[in-house]
């Protein structure tokens, strides 16, 4: 059986050299809930609809003019997506995101 001092050793031989950043972004993602569960919302709207259409990311990086990149990040939910963003992934998408919420009001 190690000692505690020998599971310190191990412990500390795998330890990263520079600190971790989960409590940072543990903290971002609390401040930016409200924006963030609608940049999620959105992000399965577009997987489904990718899925529908048959459609890459590639593929809809080319139909929107962006990188297939930036489509990665929107996907991943954590996008800060605007209006003009939004629009052109409703045009590439042949769907409606916006149009409901503005019929509610």
């Amino acid at each position: 059986m190690k000692t505690k001092e020998e599971m310190i050793s191990k412990l500390n031989q795998h330890r990263s050299g520079s600190p971790s950043k989960w409590r940072d972004n543990a903290a971002w993602r609390l401040a930016n809930k409200s924006w963030l569960r609608y940049s999620q919302h959105i992000a399965m709207i577009m997987l489904d609809r990718m899925e529908e259409l048959g459609l890459t990311q590639k593929l809809l990086a080319e139909r929107m003019g962006c990188s297939q990149q930036y489509i990665s990040r929107v996907l991943k939910g954590t996008e800060n997506l605007s209006i003009e963003t939004i629009s052109k992934i409703e045009a590439a998408l042949e769907l409606e995101i916006l149009e409901p919420v503005f019929a509610l009001h």
